[in-house]
């Protein structure tokens, strides 16, 4: 716990982070208790296991989540250290208690699909705040984590989207409902797409390659307009048999708009690619 507490910089950071986890877990639990688990539909995860013995044998879902996140909590201890256990066990805990109080509340609808498209941006948008904070709910985001500790380079999205999709087998078999399966697999991807957006697309990029016989005039009205550089790379072109240099920029969203806009403006017959770039490092982008 010394990460926390060993200065009051660290005093407010873990404050702050509480905070976070608190509002990301209530977040998710709306979105279970008051549209997927009336409608036995499932957002994969320990919560989703925890639908089906809610309807097998009454049993809470919450405590139910807890029960299921303990062996998860033991590999985390191990694997992330007693700060990252600390964070999953709050989540865990503030995720089942404020599933079992919200599951008392008449459900906002008993419309399926209208469940599904709603429940998996809900869940989606807490699941990915209490990611930002680095912590978990326990589950399939504490489990991706875990993975993670051992293979960095996977998305967390990727990890918590195929774990859940097991999940997702087990609610069909149980149910014996195909719709259920279906709806559920909406949610699930609604969840990944929440997830992309507000923990991993904060900070999305834009990667730009203009061709323009006014490549300096266009540069030089980036810099100054956008405040981006460029890079000049000398190509040939194999129709033409033409030698040009090739501008080559990177940029958020907003701004490779404006960057069209100019090169546009300046040469109307440019030649402007552009595609996306999941993280930029570096000055004017992520430092780490």
């Amino acid at each position: 716990m010394n990460y926390f507490f060993n200065s009051k910089t660290g005093d407010k950071k873990f404050i702050w982070t509480f905070v976070e986890i608190i509002i990301g877990a209530f977040i998710m639990a709306f979105g279970v208790a008051q549209f997927l688990l009336p409608n036995q539909l499932s957002s994969g995860g320990f919560t989703g296991i925890a639908t089906v013995t809610y309807y097998l044998f009454n049993f809470p879902v919450g405590t139910a989540t807890i029960l299921l996140n303990i062996p998860l909590f033991i590999m985390a201890f191990f694997r992330k250290g007693k700060d990252f256990l600390v964070r999953g066990i709050i989540g865990t805990i503030a995720l089942s208690i404020s599933i079992d109080i919200l599951e008392r509340f008449q459900p906002l609808t008993d419309d399926r699909f209208l469940a599904c498209i709603y429940g998996g941006i809900i869940v989606g948008l807490g699941s990915s705040i209490i990611l930002k904070a680095n912590a978990s709910t326990g589950g399939t985001d504490m489990l991706s984590y875990i993975i993670k500790s051992y293979k960095p380079t996977y998305r967390t999205s990727n990890l918590i989207v195929i774990a859940d999709i097991v999940i997702i087998f087990i609610n069909i078999i149980f149910f014996k409902e195909i719709e259920i399966g279906l709806y559920s697999a909406i949610t699930i991807y609604l969840m990944g797409k929440m997830i992309d957006i507000v923990f991993e697309g904060i900070y999305f990029t834009k990667t730009m390659f203009i061709v323009s016989e006014k490549y300096r005039e266009i540069a030089d009205l980036i810099g100054t307009k956008v405040q981006r550089g460029t890079t000049g790379i000398y190509a040939k072109g194999m129709y033409t048999n033409e030698e040009k240099l090739l501008l080559w920029c990177v940029a958020s969203r907003n701004e490779a708009m404006r960057i069209k806009q100019i090169a546009k403006k300046v040469d109307p017959n440019s030649f402007i690619v552009i595609s996306n770039a999941r993280e930029a490092f570096g000055i004017g982008f992520k430092k780490s």
